[in-house]
Order: C-alpha cells, then structure tokens, then sequence
C-alpha cells in the first residue's frame, strides 16, 4: 500500500525542506489538497524540480475546468476531484495523462461513482472533512471500502482522513492502494518513524475486529441441520470467498467448509462420490477469533498459530457467528 505525504498539514517547514525530508524515507506521493486556488500549481512546479516523488492532487472545487491548463502543462500522476463540490458532471480533456479519481466524503453513497465508472481510475474515500487536517477517522467508511471492492473490482481505492499506523494497518489489510497521511506523518517528530509505523505490523490498537470484519450479510451462510452438499458448492462458488460457514438455529458457528475441505472429502469418498456429505467436508472445530480483540491483539493471536490461515470466523462469547476476517489482501500487500 503507497503513503501520500498531505505536504499542506505541516504548518511550520517550508514546502522545500519537508519535501526533501520526505523523500529521504522514501515516501510514495505527496498529497496536495487545493481548494479552488490555481496557485496550487507553482507549488507544484517547484516540487517536481527538486523531486522525481508523484504527485496526488485532490481539487476541491465547483468549477474545475479552470485546472485543466495547468494539469495539461504538468505531469500530475493522480487528480482527484470532490464530488460534493461538482455543479455539473465532469468532462475530462483525454490529453490530459493523469489518473483520475472521485473523492466522495462519508455521508455520499459510492453509487455516485457509477456515472464516473469508464473515466475514473480510483475513488478517494474522505474519512474526514474535505480539506482540514487533524480529524478522526470516520469508521463507517471500513463498509463502503468494502461494498466498493465488490462492486468496482478493478477500480483501485484510495483513503485520506484520520489515517494513522493502526487505520493504516487495517486499510491495507482491506487492499487499498493508497492512504493520505496528515498530522500523523507530516507532525511527527520523527518523520521516518512515523512513516515506518504506517507501514508496519507493529502496532498498538484500539481498533476492535468487530469495527471492520467482514458481516453476516456479507458472507455465505448455510443452516448445520438442512444444508446439501450441493448447497454447500453453490454457496461457495456464489460468494467466490473460498468457504463457507454452518451455523445453527440459534446463529452459533457449528463449522466451517472450505476448498481444501472439500478435496479432502472428495479423496475420502474417490471410490462412491454419491455417498459424499455435509458430513464428510465440514471442519467442526475451526480456528475463530473473538469480536471484541483489537487489531493489536489479533495480530498476536494470529502470529502464534501453527499453520497460516487466510480467513478466521468471528464470534462472541457465546460462539455466535458475527462475521470473518480476510487475510488475502494482506499478504498481498506483504
């Protein structure tokens, strides 16, 4: 996952120095938000002449057409515009070479982004107040990234607001590409300690599981009592997750089928594959999680197990199925 540098939130270093600064720890971008002021594009200009670093510019304006001679004139990796900001749908010039994004704030719905979808390379996710550094990140956001992904597979996800080692840590868990930093990176005493910490495992976390794990409405479920094997085929080819879950009545987890399960039962039934049931496929006493550890705490947990696992069921005290964790996207990105 890249980290933008918001190069505006530091008030106290000169554009030059914190530029210079940054790019010594190898930072990914430099994040640039302009509110409607096309002086943006000195600043610009003067970074690219002492930095080969990409640029990540977020305009923020009811009228951007007035940008587009100066993203013609310079080589902008990644433009994003807000969408709340927009008086009529954009009509991008296609001389311009930048990757394009749409930035949409927490309370807009991502079907906005259908309209934008064949022009679009990426959506940025304000997590935050558009423009203002310091705030908090906004939660709810951990659903929409999600609900995004599902949508627009190929559409790459960025996030600013509020993002610090632990926000980070589960961002990048969730395949975003790229998360603008602030106060947290750009403040810190220490620069090159602050980016290590964005881009580590180490961390401490006040993130519970239950905050961004995947629900129960977003994953196959099946009934332990009524469930075919041919249920159990469907529901995994269907939900394309590589698993799927037995639950009771009641909603507590009775086991857990994945792929590999079911080759082991197709081995165990080679000679009467007609005979083969839920039975002989279901892992009844799975490696699960409870909802309420933090993102700290599940790292432990996951750190001292035998074997490596891509997905953990998570459940409260009672083994009521709440939801699962994914953990492809996180290799990936190791």
């Amino acid at each position: 996952m890249k980290i933008s540098a918001s190069v505006y939130s530091n008030k106290t270093k000169g554009l030059e120095s914190l530029v210079k600064e940054l790019d010594v720890f190898n930072v990914d971008l430099f994040h640039i938000d302009c509110n409607d002021d096309l002086s943006v594009f000195d600043d610009i200009e003067a970074i690219q002449k002492i930095s080969n670093t990409p640029i990540d510019l977020h305009i923020i304006s009811s009228d951007p057409e007035k940008f587009y001679p100066g993203l013609l004139k310079l080589d902008v990796d990644f433009v994003t515009f807000q969408y709340e900001n927009l008086n009529s749908p954009l009509k991008l010039p296609k001389e311009i070479k930048s990757k394009f994004g749409l930035s949409i704030v927490s309370e807009t719905p991502i079907s906005v982004f259908e309209e934008y979808k064949d022009v679009m390379d990426f959506i940025l996710f304000m997590t935050t107040t558009p423009g203002q550094s310091g705030g908090s990140f906004n939660k709810e956001n951990f659903k929409k990234i999600r609900d995004f992904k599902k949508i627009y597979s190929d559409k790459k996800i960025h996030v600013d607001g509020g993002v610090n080692d632990e926000v980070s840590f589960v961002l990048r868990s969730m395949g975003v590409y790229s998360v603008v930093s602030g106060s947290y990176l750009v403040n810190a005493n220490i620069i090159g300690n602050a980016l290590h910490n964005l881009r580590s495992n180490s961390i401490e976390s006040h993130i519970s599981i239950r905050d961004f794990m995947m629900t129960k409405e977003e994953l196959p479920i099946l009934s332990g009592t009524t469930t075919e094997f041919s249920d159990v085929l469907q529901s995994i080819e269907n939900y394309s997750l590589g698993f799927t879950m037995l639950v009771s009545e009641s909603g507590k987890l009775e086991g857990i089928i994945s792929n590999a399960d079911i080759r082991k039962g197709l081995i165990k039934r080679i000679h009467n594959l007609n005979s083969i049931s839920v039975k002989d496929v279901t892992n009844t006493h799975p490696i699960k999680i409870n909802s309420k550890l933090t993102v700290s705490e599940m790292l432990a947990f996951v750190k001292n197990l035998r074997i490596p696992i891509l997905y953990l069921p998570v459940v409260d005290e009672n083994n009521m199925l709440e939801g699962a964790l994914m953990f492809n996207n996180l290799i990936k990105g190791e």
